[in-house]
């Protein structure tokens, strides 16, 4: 086997069920397997797959489990040479699968690599090209200084080395994981895709970004307008600072751990605004 696609579905099934199709396209002529690991939708996500795409390996969860421990169930599954773990709200292109399996044959250095993301309006997604968020890269972000941490430096048409993949569109090679671990669990969403690139880079392992197109229809496949995404959006930054910085001096840490509380209590005061007014 060589390519196993992993889609990690909750209460989008309009969105899973056009993603499928464009990975069915993109991967002809490549041995593929697919996974969609259903996180207990309440929509007929499950009904429908298993009519429609009886070849699908159902995954069928009876609770939410989150992005990684659902994840980590479809690769243990899996047998493919490298596994590409896709967002249910994404529409791969016709010939980027193919692209990325070659250039992965091609660069056995390599460990992940990510593609070109489209928002739906047309314009590049900065985050398909990220650094790792050290204590002064997230420190520069959070002021609002984005072009380390977007890599946006480098050109969009040529391939380049990064630092983390986006979960979005994230192709494995099995031996890196089977070498670095899988998705860490104590991210339950947001995060752990940017642990995962992390660890690859401290095992010798590269990513790279690849000139290759998918649309992401960022934000359809998790609801972002509530107090969870919130919670579990920071936390998940909290527990990456925690995981790989804690070793470093306290005056060093503390102002980045002070704005990641500071920019959740904004989010959620907004939220808090947003509900009031309509109410």
């Amino acid at each position: 086997m060589k390519l196993s696609v992993v889609i990690v579905s909750y209460n989008v099934r309009e969105l899973l069920t056009a993603c499928i199709d464009s990975v069915v396209k993109a991967a002809e002529g490549i041995d593929t397997e697919v996974f969609v690991v259903d996180n207990n939708s309440a929509d007929d996500t499950v009904e429908v797959i298993a009519r429609d795409y009886p070849w699908v390996h159902l995954v069928n969860n009876k609770e939410n489990l989150g992005f990684s421990k659902a994840n980590n169930i479809a690769i243990r599954q899996s047998e493919g040479e490298y596994v590409l773990l896709l967002n249910p709200d994404t529409v791969v292109a016709e010939g980027t699968l193919s692209g990325a399996v070659e250039f992965m044959d091609q660069h056995p250095e390599v460990g992940g690599a990510g593609v070109r993301m489209h928002n739906t309006d047309g314009t590049l997604a900065p985050e398909s090209r990220r650094a790792v968020p050290t204590p002064l890269v997230a420190a520069r972000k959070m002021l609002g200084f984005t072009k380390r941490y977007y890599m946006s430096y480098l050109p969009w048409d040529k391939p380049g080395k990064i630092e983390v993949i986006s979960g979005a569109f994230m192709m494995l090679r099995r031996k890196a994981i089977d070498e670095v671990g899988l998705l860490d669990e104590d991210f339950f969403m947001y995060g752990e895709d940017i642990d995962l690139s992390y660890r690859l880079l401290k095992g010798g392992w590269q990513n790279w970004y690849l000139p290759l197109d998918i649309i992401h229809y960022k934000g359809q496949s998790t609801q972002k307008s509530d107090f969870r995404y919130v919670h579990v959006f920071y936390q998940a930054m909290l527990i990456f600072f925690r995981k790989h910085y804690s070793h470093l001096s306290f005056f060093f840490t503390m102002p980045v751990k002070v704005a990641i509380y500071f920019r959740a209590s904004l989010a959620l005061a907004d939220l808090i605004r947003k509900k009031l007014h309509l109410g």
